[in-house]
Order: C-alpha cells, then structure tokens, then sequence
C-alpha cells in the first residue's frame, strides 16, 4: 500500500479558529499528506472569522464555546447525521483521533462499527488542566477517562520520547510511536535578530531580556513564571521581560509582570524577529507534549531554561543547550528557576555557547521526515487490519 491510496479522516477539536502548536502541526501534517496523493478530510468545530485558512477540505462538527472562561475554544460535541452521512460518502480507511473529546469519542465509535483502525495523536497533557482551574481532585478521573479512550484505539503517535515514556507508565496503550516536531528555519533563525526592533520596545543593546512566548493562559505555567521573576528581582539579577502572545490571562499576567513588555501575538516573520531579539527562553509549562515554542526558541540561538517535564526534557540537553529544573513535587519550582536562570542573565559568554549549541540542535528537526512517519503508521495499521480481516474470512470459509 503506498501513501496515495491513504483516505484520512482527521478529527480535531481545533483545527483553526485559534493558532496553536498543536493545530498548526496537524495542518502541516495533512499539507504533507496531499502532497503524497493521499485524500484527506478534516471534522472540527468552525467559527466565522478563524484564525488562519485550513489545509484541506474542512468539515464543522456539532460544537459549544468551552466552559470555565475559555470562550475562545470550542467544545465538539458529538457527530450528527449530516457528519455521519459525509462520512460514508468519503469512506475514509484510516480515523485520525487528535483530541479526546465528544466527537472523537463519537469518531472511534463510527470507526469501530465500521471496522476501520483509527490513530490518536496525543499533543497536550489534558491530565493535568483541572490543578490550574482549583479542581486538582479531578485529574484521577481524567487519567481514567483517557486510558479507556486510548487504549481503544489502534495506536497512539506522541511527539517526544519523555511523552512516550509517560503514556506507557500510565497503561495508556502499548502500541506508541514516535511523531515529533519541525521548525520552520525560513522564520526561526538568530539571524532574525533586530536590534531596532529591540529598541522600539526600550529594550537597550545590553538588556537581557528573559522571553516568554505562548499563548496566555494559566496552564501554561503563568503563575510560575511571573513567580519566578519576583525570585530574580529579591536577588537583584539584571534582567527585562519580554511576552510574545495574547490570551484571556493577558490583564493577570500584566499585574504580576509590573515593568514587563508585552509584545502581543505575533505570527510568521514578526514571530521569528521577536523570538530571536530575545536573550533567554523560559518555558515553566508542564502540559505540553513537545514544546513547539522550546523547539523555535533552540532555532533562534536562545539558551532554554526549562521545567524538567515532558517535551522540554527531549528537547533541552542540561548544562549544553540550557538547563533542566527538576519538579518539586511534580510541579515547577519557582526558586529552582530562578538560580537557573541568574548565571545566564550575567553571563554573555555562556548564553552565547548554549544559545549557539541549542541552534545546531534544531537543525535534527525536518517536518518532511517527521511526517513520514506517521503515514508509514497509517499504511501499517491499514495492511494489519486488512490481514485480520483476510484471516478471519479465511476461518470462517473452513469452518
């Protein structure tokens, strides 16, 4: 079976109303799949003014605004006839799961009924969401509910090998491949580094400014990160913040960062400009995957100080390309941070040897080569399916 004859039917809870890692990453995905020959159909929520124009031929799935202040993502909700019958019209023979949500719930159900195997894509630890909504004493039940889900499907691809590793340990399936992620070297590079730019925003030749850069929501570390900070200032390290995004947390972050420049979102060239006009990476999250942002900052020549979680921790090699910081009780420590920090603040030298390094580790990673492999995944999970089928027909024939 080659990757043309592949009929994807993918599921995402966002695939592109917002902007994020994991929606641009599944974009790129089908982008490559197209290119191959491959058809491919896309079920998402939709909205009237998206974020940025889909790859491929999109399909809006029955969807509500997501609660506990999140208006700005959608909450699939199911399938629908009018969903169901544009399936059987596509007959798709591979389901690619990237959110466990209604619909894909719904999705693996179709899929099943159908004998057709189905793939999930793990891009976010959603396990770990409800301790920064106050309601820690859920994440038992969302590790539950995940684990029947996934150990529903077929197989399961994750980003990074330290993803990998988790999923195994929480029994969420055995049969777990390795999709990474790319850089767009056109966009992230040191050499995209304004100095003009730099100072439009008050930032002076010698200010070093420490970059937070994602979108500006509490599960993304914010109260880790503003926390840290006031750890540097009790220690009178020299330093500026520089925030490169947007998000509903924006008003608190501004409050907990007095003094820090908020650069706002930023996308494409800009991005790449206000990355690499950065002197130091700080990513305190604990929920992602892989760390596209992590990835894109190595790129730009920025050392990486980083909470020793999943993503960063196979990314991030300690004492070479930046620093690793160990959880405290699995969650970031703010002082551990801090003095993790505080070398590369004074330092010129040695921002610039693991800034340097970091760059060189970025050029590992092709999106052509990354992508590959998940359609090498697709075409297994056809052909053993198939096989099954072939053996089971065979049995009943000689029965």
């Amino acid at each position: 079976m080659e990757t043309s004859d592949l009929r994807i039917a993918l599921f995402s809870g966002n695939y592109n109303y917002t902007r994020d890692g994991a929606n641009q990453a599944l974009n790129r995905l089908m982008a490559s799949m197209l290119g191959k020959g491959a058809a491919v159909r896309v079920y998402s929520p939709t909205v009237a003014e998206p974020a940025f124009e889909p790859t491929g031929d999109l399909v809006s799935v029955p969807s509500l605004s997501f609660p506990f202040g999140r208006g700005e993502y959608r909450l699939p909700t199911g399938l629908g006839a009018k969903v169901k019958r544009d399936l059987a019209k596509f007959k798709p023979n591979i389901v690619h799961l990237s959110s466990p949500d209604p619909s894909s719930h719904a999705a693996l159900r179709w899929a099943q009924d159908h004998d057709i195997p189905v793939l999930a894509s793990v891009h976010t630890r959603f396990e770990t969401y409800p301790r920064y909504y106050k309601m820690a004493f859920l994440e038992p039940v969302v590790v539950r509910i995940l684990r029947r889900f996934y150990n529903r499907c077929d197989a399961l691809v994750a980003p990074s090998e330290s993803m990998i590793d988790e999923l195994l340990a929480m029994d969420m399936h055995d049969d777990i491949g390795l999709w990474s992620r790319g850089v767009d070297r056109t966009v992230f590079s040191s050499e995209k580094r304004d100095q003009e730019w730099r100072r439009s925003l008050g930032l002076g030749h010698d200010d070093v400014a420490i970059v937070f850069l994602g979108r500006l929501v509490m599960e993304k570390g914010l109260d880790v990160f503003a926390e840290t900070i006031v750890q540097l200032r009790k220690r009178q390290v020299p330093h500026k913040v520089l925030v490169i995004g947007d998000g509903p947390a924006r008003g608190w972050f501004e409050q907990a960062l007095p003094g820090g420049i908020f650069a706002g979102f930023q996308t494409g060239e800009n991005l790449g400009r206000a990355l690499a006009s950065g002197d130091i990476f700080f990513n305190p999250s604990i929920t992602e995957t892989f760390g596209n942002v992590t990835l894109e900052a190595m790129a730009c020549g920025l050392p990486v100080v980083a909470a020793g979680a999943t993503g960063a921790s196979s990314l991030v090699k300690d004492g070479v390309t930046g620093r690793l910081v160990p959880l405290k009780d699995k969650a970031p420590d703010a002082a551990a941070l801090a003095e993790a920090i505080a070398p590369y603040c004074t330092d010129p030298a040695l921002r610039m040897s693991h800034g340097t390094a970091g760059e060189e580790r970025s050029r590992n990673y092709s999106w052509e080569a990354i992508n590959q492999v998940v359609a090498d995944t697709y075409v297994r999970l056809i052909e053993e399916r198939r096989a099954l089928q072939e053996a089971e027909a065979a049995e009943a024939a000689s029965a």
